[in-house]
């Protein structure tokens, strides 16, 4: 029995789109919070081009709910550790995703586990837990380091490289190979430049919005349209295929196949593709941009790597890491320094919802049918949350300091019942990549490199990440003793 999928958007065209949020706008029956309710292109440019700023000033005038009108509409914004937890896990079932102003990723992705809701996001995800039990996840660890030696052996002392588009080719061979079983190099009618047709596809959301809503030949909408055509064709002539020769192995594509749920109910073929193109962006997109960002912050910091090599030195036996050692996450300063990117640089940076009733936070009443974000890069970089937010220090998350933070303050991987299905699989990932980088190369800036960050749809370096190769250095006696 095939699981029924989740009901269609009220309307995909992104005009009637537009005109019906005006109209829930306008039959709002209670006022929205305090903010900048005026019509602003500047407000709107500033929010499209550097957004932390805007939204700290926010919070500093009007508190922890306010809202702002950006492009068409008003938009409610709920930071802090209260909001976080509020949206993400106490009041959770008051929001839905699928109508937010993140509804155009359907486009690319279809009905995958990040853009629905309700029973059908309870089944669909329970379909696929065990895809991400941890024994499966331990078994995609030789997949990683060996991916990740082949990807360092093409590195030479000396040489530059954009760590950024490096290491996104590195996750999306992972990911095909982990995930769904594909061989990367294939020449056979199931070779297609992947990696160039998510670029193409995910190009499209950081164009200006207004480009964005334009439909037709040539716009930004077609190319995308385009590259999830050439992806569709790789992704269901692998189902097709396995499907007619039963052929299975321990990739997830292979689980997705044969899952059921409690009720007997499967994936259909159209339910696996959305499951795997949202897979596909997420095992990549996230894991790219988080180890780009750690080894900016890494060159910045000679004095954290000192300490992670000390560590290495102390701990990794010939100079190799254990697949325990990865899975547990035992390199206890590595760990750190990847909890605080994670905190100065989430890449899953915003939680875009929809309120379905209206309702109460901190005083202030926000409407039904209203768009609702939290933002975790602002909540991490709340100062009466991390003092001193823009400073990179790896030891707030020291296990003691861990344990201590409120709830909902850290929340990379979102919460609740729509906490990232992959995040093992994301931080095993990075771990590895991190640890065997590190085992064999130092990485430093160019003198006049200068960090600019996109924000859609995950934020990463705007041009890329430029660093020049160095063998690894040997760390001071003084740190081999402090970690020993």
């Amino acid at each position: 029995m095939a699981l029924v999928g989740p009901p269609p958007l009220l309307d995909s065209n992104p005009f009637a789109a537009l005109l019906g949020d005006l109209r829930e706008e306008r039959s709002a029956t209670v006022p929205f919070p305090p903010g900048e309710t005026r019509v602003s292109l500047a407000r709107t440019k500033r929010f499209a081009d550097d957004p932390l700023p805007l939204l700290l000033e926010s919070y500093e005038r009007f508190g922890p709910v306010f809202t702002l009108r950006l492009f068409h509409g008003n938009v409610v914004f709920m930071l802090g550790p209260a909001a976080n937890h509020y949206i993400t896990v106490s009041h959770a079932s008051n929001f839905t995703w699928r109508e937010s102003h993140f509804r155009d990723l359907i486009g690319l992705m279809g009905d995958g586990l990040l853009t629905i809701d309700g029973d059908f996001h309870r089944r669909s995800r329970l379909i696929m837990l065990p895809a991400f039990h941890r024994e499966r996840i331990a078994s995609s660890v030789e997949v990683m380091v060996d991916e990740t030696e082949r990807a360092l052996d093409q590195l030479a002392p000396g040489s530059s490289i954009d760590l950024y588009a490096w290491t996104r080719r590195l996750a999306l061979r992972v990911a095909m190979r982990a995930l769904f079983g594909l061989d990367p190099d294939s020449e056979g009618d199931h070779a297609v430049d992947a990696a160039s047709l998510f670029e193409q596809a995910l190009s499209f959301y950081s164009r200006d919005y207004a480009l964005r809503v334009l439909r037709g030949p040539f716009t930004p909408w077609a190319r995308l349209q385009q590259a999830a055509r050439e992806l569709d064709r790789l992704i269901y002539s692998e189902i097709s295929d396995r499907r007619a020769t039963g052929a299975r192995g321990e990739d997830i594509l292979s689980l997705l196949l044969d899952a059921q749920d409690e009720d007997g109910s499967t994936l259909t073929d159209l339910q696996i593709r959305d499951e795997v193109m949202t897979l596909m962006f997420a095992g990549h997109d996230t894991t790219t941009s988080t180890v780009a960002f750690m080894f900016y912050e890494l060159a910045r910091h000679p004095q954290i790597v000192s300490r992670l090599l000390a560590e290495q030195d102390a701990k990794l036996k010939d100079g190799r890491p254990s697949a325990a050692q990865l899975m547990s996450g035992e390199l206890s300063e590595l760990e750190m320094v990847f909890d605080e990117t994670l905190r100065k640089y989430p890449p899953a940076w915003i939680g875009p919802r929809r309120s379905v009733e209206a309702f109460e936070f901190e005083g202030h009443t926000i409407p039904g049918r209203a768009f609702v974000n939290y933002c975790s890069w602002a909540s991490h970089n709340l100062p009466d949350v991390f003092a001193e937010p823009s400073e990179f220090r790896p030891e707030r998350f020291t296990p003691e300091a861990k344990a201590a933070l409120p709830k909902g303050a850290y929340v990379p991987f979102g919460g609740g019942s729509r906490t990232c299905i992959g995040m093992r699989f994301g931080q095993l990932e990075i771990r590895t990549i991190a640890t065997l980088l590190l085992t064999r190369f130092t990485l430093t800036l160019p003198d006049d490199f200068q960090l600019e960050i996109r924000q859609m749809p995950t934020i990463s370096p705007r041009e890329g990440l430029p660093m020049i190769v160095a063998p690894r250095t040997t760390a001071p006696r003084s740190d081999l003793a402090a970690v020993a």
